[in-house]
């Protein structure tokens, strides 16, 4: 016990007599984060001034060491928010992260960007960049766990960005597309889920798109079609629901009116013609399932919805004959 005693005795005096540097790649620096500092060129990096400052973090940048213009981007931010060089810092923090591949982190810091410093010049530049950020996970491109593992693509979260873009410019050149986007982000999500609220979302985004922008004819006329579609897809979905139906009929009419020398009126007419024949046999299902648990005054009320909404219909004919054999069956029964 006294022989281990003397080892940590001696040991201690060892350390304490004879220190020396202990290499430290890895530095916390708060609000900076973990960093990498090769050994011996600990702060060697770091300036006094926020030019200088920068002017590291741009000459780190373009010989592609992100890492190094990274950190030296941040601390001009950090340390000097007020100055003339911070939004250039700020964006060469987006520019290092986009470079790097981690385009989630770059979006980020173009968001910061934009709304700490939203009289820059090269603001319609950064929007674009987001939007380009957009459209590769629209793409499909997979969001990353902590920012470096790739994990799984989000329609939800592409949508967020979109709407983030559309906020920073809602009147720019890019707004009207991404605001289209993102009813094909919502329509993509039909994939991966089992149900068809993914549509009605796309489809009150391509109505939004159209109600907002209707002063560019090409981007409303498409909006107000996609819209209709959207309702159309849905209402092959639904059994009964015959809402989606009318909703689409009611868009495409709108389309129909507003746009008549656009090129889809003619397949515009074909499926309102197929959708109200949809109609009339959704009710004539309705009403047939009503006559069968001898609800005969519900039974009629829905003859009577094929015989108005679509007369032309196979199902008109056969409704009618019901609704007159109904009526006899409840004279018959009420005397």
């Amino acid at each position: 016990m006294k022989r281990w005693s003397l080892c940590l005795l001696l040991t201690a005096i060892c350390v304490l007599a004879f220190p020396y540097r202990s290499p430290a790649p890895l530095v916390y620096r708060a609000g900076e984060g973990w960093t990498y500092e090769p050994v011996g060129g600990e702060g060697k990096w770091q300036r006094t001034r926020a030019k200088d400052q920068l002017d590291v973090a741009q000459a780190a940048f373009d010989k592609k060491d992100y890492s190094l213009a990274l950190k030296a981007a941040r601390r001009v931010v950090k340390n000097w928010p007020l100055s003339d060089f911070a939004p250039r810092a700020q964006y060469l923090a987006g520019r290092c992260y986009e470079e790097s591949k981690q385009d989630e982190k770059a979006f980020k810091e173009y968001q910061n960007l934009l709304e700490k410093y939203p009289k820059i010049e090269n603001y319609q530049e950064v929007l674009q960049r987001q939007y380009d950020i957009c459209n590769r996970f629209l793409g499909g491109q997979w969001f990353k766990l902590w920012g470096y593992i790739p994990f799984f693509p989000s329609m939800d979260k592409t949508v967020e960005m979109y709407e983030k873009v559309i906020k920073n410019g809602p009147y720019s050149e890019i707004a009207p597309q991404a605001q289209m986007n993102i009813g094909t982000a919502r329509e993509k999500q039909t994939r991966f889920l089992n149900n068809d609220e993914p549509y009605v979302q796309a489809a009150k985004a391509y109505e939004r798109a159209a109600d907002r922008y209707h002063d560019r004819p090409k981007v409303a006329a498409d909006a107000l079609y996609k819209a209709a579609l959207a309702y159309t897809r849905q209402a092959k979905t639904a059994e009964y629901d015959q809402s989606t139906a009318g909703q689409a009929i009611a868009l495409y009419i709108d389309f129909i009116t507003l746009y008549p020398n656009d090129s889809r009126v003619a397949e515009a007419q074909k499926t309102i013609a197929l959708l109200k024949l949809e109609q009339a046999r959704g009710n004539y299902e309705i009403a047939r399932f009503y006559e069968k648990s001898k609800h005969w005054d519900s039974a009629q009320i829905y003859y009577n919805e094929v015989q108005s909404q679509n007369p032309d219909s196979p199902y008109a004919a056969i409704s009618l004959k019901r609704i007159s054999e109904l009526k006899k069956l409840t004279e018959k029964t009420s005397k």
